[in-house]
């Protein structure tokens, strides 16, 4: 019988590209250029024969931020000497921008990953392969925009910090399928610094990713190597490990952000010198790796599964801590996409300008949020200066995306601040999908001068009359108007003033007192749109609250059906907040530390809201809205303004708060009690994952998350007759799981078909013991739209539904 060739691991060499974490964001730019110059001078000193020990380095650039950052500061021979080194396999590229959360949408990732393989084409070096590292999930949709770019291989390096890897195992390889049925070779590795620890750098390294009783104060020597890269391959054969082979990523030095360091070659020889019968090492970059994964797949198909599904990522909840700039962001995205389709072929907004919103916006939605001693020295000027720059970005990319947005309107005849303007507004809907939706019209103070008597929306064109209704707000008149837009429609509107002619004299069933107060409900009046202090009733809807409780009944009057789930732990839009008290500031760390996978405490308190106070605001011929406020801890206020509108089956809440500034590690919950439990075989929650249609735990990868999920636009209860669409502007977290502590359960456990799945917005938290920021406290305003029906009995459907929501009408003035 002959003897098993022998153990080969590939170690992968890469720094850990993590912006803002352990330095200021443009020193970490530098560091990185100057890495690649590093790698470079290292490869001069082996073809020169200078170092002929280090013959067989090879260096992988991690994301191909550092690469572009490189290639607009390096001198033109530099450049030509980095494409060399890259063709020649010396240097690995890979198919990712950065290490992103599941904030990205589809269209800038597919951006992004276009100047990746821009830049292979130009210098004959595809991209086919790409990895990740620290970064604990990706959206199935993430897997899709690789595919379609011509990348066929992901490896992951999973941080187990408050998270975990899926498929129960790690070291795994796997087919990841996507809802079109393509398959992306996808490896489920190690920690991204594994091979620090084993050893590969001698005197760097410790026990963090290796829990063992081995003295690492001095670095990892040679002889714990030894001992730990032994039996770790022993372990995996235990395991019932189907290879021979496995990839190990390491870094030059013991931080992130490290720099190349040649003396692993030195290790390798020494390593192979005395182990490499049995265990051999070898320098490789990712494609090289890939070769041999796919001709094991090729004579060993069944070592390899199949795997379908979203992949949750368990960091992605680092939204929750930068609510204010997370709104801001989602905002600036959708003035994007009205950008790139009003004006496609860049005529009016140059390319360059394109390019630096989507990079604003990626610096923005990138892994790190913020410096990591955020939570233990909050005061520190270094930590908010770091915050700051992060924060930045988002509002960058606001201003860069709105300034485009603004010079295309100009240019479509955008009628600026002048005496006389006309009343008339051209209304777009850029976008491919139908705006059934209301355009707010929105005008100057002055304005109300010239209707307050009376007036009428009409269209130009067609002569349709609009009902309409008028709200003053700060400085300004807005008009609200229903109206539908088919894709690509335009139309255009005009104000009137016109009087009513209505004068009111007594009325026989006039019920209004001398007080002047509305206080009587009878039932003999048949108006069908009434908003009272106690419920709002519309022809498609009755909201009514209780004191104390809060929304207590949601009723579809076309179907006479309660949309409120029956079994649901709190209200509708009622708060739930939760805090886990630290014992003193010394252990604001360690209380957020060991809370694991779960986002709290055992400890923790809760507090649900109580509703004090009902107010109507308004009422008129399009909606009416009603204030409702509530007792909450953590908050000095908390109220829900509810739009009913009586033209369509919708209702909008905003939510207000002003958050108390609390440094110990606290979550604030909005409950969405809609639907069904998602065991139900009648209703089934959808959620959209960068454009990818998902039922969560459902279109899922087996032991992955299983308790909250970043969704695109948001989320919607499908029966086959109908469906609630419930979109989400500004808070992409929901949350699935329990809101206890508990052990927490990962998908494809049985346990969680017990699960009830009540669902909640999640908008903000603080509870990670390192780069989150320390405090939430601030004013807010969050707002979640409610629409229904038969014409929402799809997924499809309903997720446009919630795009058009979020995107609303846009409306400009015109002559």
């Amino acid at each position: 019988m002959p003897s098993q060739k022998p153990w080969k691991i590939y170690a992968i060499h890469h720094s850990h590209t993590d912006i803002g974490y352990t330095e200021r964001q443009e020193k970490i730019q530098q560091y990185h250029v100057n890495f690649i110059r590093q790698a470079l001078q290292i490869f001069r000193e082996i073809h020169s024969g200078r170092h002929p020990e280090w013959a067989g380095f090879k260096w992988v650039c991690e994301t191909f931020w550092p690469v572009e950052s490189f290639m607009e500061r390096v001198s033109e021979q530099e450049k030509a000497e980095f494409a060399a080194a890259v063709r020649r396999g010396e240097i690995g590229l890979s198919g990712t921008y950065l290490n992103m959360s599941e904030l990205m949408d589809k269209e800038l990732l597919e951006s992004m990953i276009g100047r990746i393989q821009s830049y292979g084409k130009s210098i004959e070096a595809p991209v086919t392969s790409a990895m990740t590292a620290d970064i604990t999930g990706f959206s199935w949709g993430y897997g899709q925009v690789l595919l379609d770019a011509g990348i066929q291989n992901l490896i992951t390096c999973i941080h187990t910090h408050h998270s975990m890897y899926p498929l129960w195992k790690k070291q795994q390889p796997f087919w990841w399928e996507m809802p079109n049925g393509e398959r992306l070779l996808t490896w489920n590795g190690e920690h991204y610094m594994f091979g620090n620890d084993l050893g590969f750098i001698p005197g760097i390294g410790g026990s963090y990713t290796i829990k063992d009783e081995l003295d690492t104060s001095q670095g990892v020597t040679f002889e714990i190597a030894e001992t730990r890269i032994q039996r770790y391959i022993h372990r995996l054969e235990q395991d019932g490990y189907a290879f021979r082979f496995a990839p190990v990523m390491f870094s030059g030095l013991p931080t992130d952000n490290g720099s190349p360091n040649p003396q692993i070659m030195e290790f390798i020889q020494q390593w192979n010198a005395k182990h490499g019968e049995q265990i051999m090492i070898v320098s490789s970059t990712l494609e090289e790796f890939f070769t041999e994964v796919r001709e094991h797949a090729a004579s060993h198909p069944e070592d390899i599964p199949v795997h379908r599904g979203d992949w949750p990522d368990w960091w992605t909840d680092g939204v929750g801590s930068t609510p204010k700039h997370v709104q801001i962001y989602r905002e600036a995205v959708r003035a994007y996409h009205k950008v790139k389709r009003l004006d496609p072929h860049c005529k009016i907004v140059s390319p360059d300008t394109i390019k630096d919103i989507e990079y604003q916006l990626t610096l923005f939605a990138e892994h790190t949020w913020g410096y990591h001693s955020s939570v233990t020295e909050p005061w520190n000027p270094f930590v908010q200066e770091l915050g700051v720059r992060k924060e930045a970005f988002a509002s960058n990319a606001s201003t860069a995306a709105h300034r485009a947005l603004y010079d295309i309107l100009e240019h479509k005849g955008d009628v600026l601040l002048s005496p006389h303007r006309p009343m008339k507004f051209k209304l777009s809907n850029p976008f491919d999908f139908v705006q059934e939706d209301f355009a707010h019209l929105i005008m100057e103070g002055w304005h109300y001068s010239l209707i307050k008597d009376g007036f009428e929306v009409r269209d130009v064109d067609s002569g349709e009359l609009y009902p309409s209704q008028l709200r003053l707000a700060s400085r300004g008149v807005i008009i609200s108007i229903p109206v539908t837009l088919q894709p690509g429609e335009e139309k255009t509107v005009h104000i009137q003033a016109v009087k009513s002619g209505e004068f009111r004299t007594a009325y026989r069933s006039d019920y209004v007192g001398a007080d002047r107060m509305i206080d009587l409900d009878v039932t003999s009046n048949e108006q069908s749109f009434k908003v009272t202090s106690t419920y709002i009733e519309t022809p498609f809807v009755h909201i009514k609250w209780a004191k104390g409780d809060g929304i207590t009944s949601w009723i579809d009057k076309r179907m006479d059906k309660e949309m409120l789930r029956q079994d649901r732990q709190h209200h509708a839009f009622t708060p739930v907040y939760d805090v886990t008290r630290a014992a003193k500031v010394e252990d604001q760390y360690e209380v957020r530390r060991k809370m694991g996978r779960n986002r709290k405490g055992p400890d923790a308190v809760t507090s649900t809201g109580i509703l004090t106070k009902a107010e109507v605001i308004t009422e008129g011929d399009v909606y009416g809205t009603v204030e409702l406020t509530f007792e909450v801890a953590g908050c000095s206020h908390y109220s829900l303004f509810v739009t009913a509108y009586a033209q369509h089956p919708r209702v909008d809440v905003a939510v207000r708060i002003h958050k108390d500034s609390v440094w110990d590690p606290e979550n604030l919950y909005i409950s969405l009690p809609f639907g069904s439990p998602i065991i139900s075989e009648t209703e089934e929650l959808w959620i959209d994952k960068m454009d990818a249609l998902t039922r969560p735990r459902k279109d899922q990868l087996t032991g992955s998350l299983a308790d909250y999920y970043c969704v695109g636009e948001g989320a919607a209860y499908i029966s086959a007759h109908q469906g609630v669409a419930i979109a989400m502007p500004d808070t992409p977290l929901i949350q699935l799981g329990s809101l206890n502590h508990q052990f927490r359960l990962l998908n494809g456990d049985a346990k969680l078909q017990q699960d009830p799945a009540h669902l909640y917005a999640w908008p903000m938290n603080n509870y990670w013991e390192t780069n989150f920021a320390a405090t939430l406290g601030g004013f807010y305003e969050f707002r979640y739209l409610v629409a229904w029906g038969e014409q929402y009995q799809t997924p499809e459907a309903a997720m446009d539904a919630c795009r058009s929501m979020n995107t609303g009408i846009l409306a400009w003035r015109v002559h």
